[in-house]
């Protein structure tokens, strides 16, 4: 096996052990929210796990970007991407939680449990093949973020002169 192929398969390695435990972390997160809104409050499963879910996404995004696929790319492009996963996983997620808890009357955690298994594999998946990855779905994305970029340097230069763009 060539030395890059090696360093990469090492890198990927690495990618992997860190966003597990990061998403260890958010799912720790998750479950003392889901806990506290389900036994003590004693919500429903979908009231319990949809803020639960919202708080760990977040911490997740913030560690993973930072730390697990060091993206110094557009934060607010790589937060709409992941936006866009969670529009489609958290509807889904949240019916089938309530089909199987309320309608099938499952065990709240184990749904839970099952949920944030599939939750740790796309979401790793979607994170490393298309989020953190400068491959843009939308023409019009890829040249947005070269007009941001541009200005954010533009006005990084004009705060180090001391002048403001009214000028």
């Amino acid at each position: 096996m060539p030395e890059e192929e090696k360093k990469d398969r090492v890198k990927s390695i690495f990618q992997f052990l860190k966003f597990t435990m990061f998403s260890a972390s958010a799912g720790i997160i998750e479950t003392g929210l889901f806990s506290l809104l389900s036994s003590v409050f004693h919500l429903k499963y979908w009231p319990s796990y949809l803020p639960a879910l919202i708080a760990s996404v977040l911490w997740n995004f913030t560690l993973n970007r930072k730390f697990t696929f060091k993206a110094a790319n557009n934060v607010p492009v790589a937060l709409m991407k992941v936006t866009v996963y969670y529009l489609i996983f958290t509807p889904l997620s949240t019916w089938w939680g309530n089909a199987l808890t309320e309608g099938l009357h499952w065990n709240y955690y184990v749904v839970f449990v099952g949920t944030l298994l599939i939750n740790f594999i796309t979401e790793f998946l979607y994170s490393k093949f298309y989020t953190f990855r400068d491959v843009f779905i939308f023409p019009f994305t890829k040249s947005y973020v070269a007009k941001w970029e541009t200005r954010r340097a533009l006005k990084r230069e004009m705060a180090a002169k001391g002048t403001s763009e009214a000028e």
